[in-house]
């Protein structure tokens, strides 16, 4: 997969999980959630999740620490959304507040935050190929 493609999954990747914010507001709010809260522990049904499991991304990529810290960080982040809709499903808003303020915010922030510093690398590491290209 081109780096392109892949600064373009991790953008969207960004986006999405911004709306994960905005979802489960709205179900600590409504007392009602879109998602199933088993559903929402699947990392692998999302768009982002499909990708970082497909068959895209090259082994070296998915050897690499940037990948591993992502699909850990991305697998946690689902978890607590989770945690989030189970305690909505129950009528339980004190405990749904709780965990998306605490837990479930530190984890999103830990999320976009590897995701950008990945995007970071991909950029560092395709602006050096382009300057060996040119020297060479």
């Amino acid at each position: 997969m081109s780096t392109q493609n892949m600064i373009k999954e991790i953008n969207d990747a960004i986006g999405a999980h911004g709306m994960w914010k905005m979802r489960l507001r709205t179900a600590i709010n409504t007392g009602a959630g879109e998602v199933h809260s088993t559903a929402a522990r699947c990392d692998n049904k999302c768009v982002f999740g499909q990708w970082l499991y497909g068959t895209s991304l090259d082994a070296n990529t998915r050897a690499g620490k940037p990948y591993q810290v992502i699909r850990r960080l991305h697998a946690e982040f689902h978890n607590l959304a989770g945690d989030v809709l189970a305690k909505v499903e129950i009528g339980d808003r004190p405990g749904a507040e709780h965990i998306f303020a605490g837990p479930y915010a530190e984890k999103s922030e830990r999320l976009v935050m590897g995701l950008t510093k990945w995007k970071g690398e991909l950029l560092r590491g395709s602006a050096l190929g382009s300057s060996h290209q040119l020297a060479g």
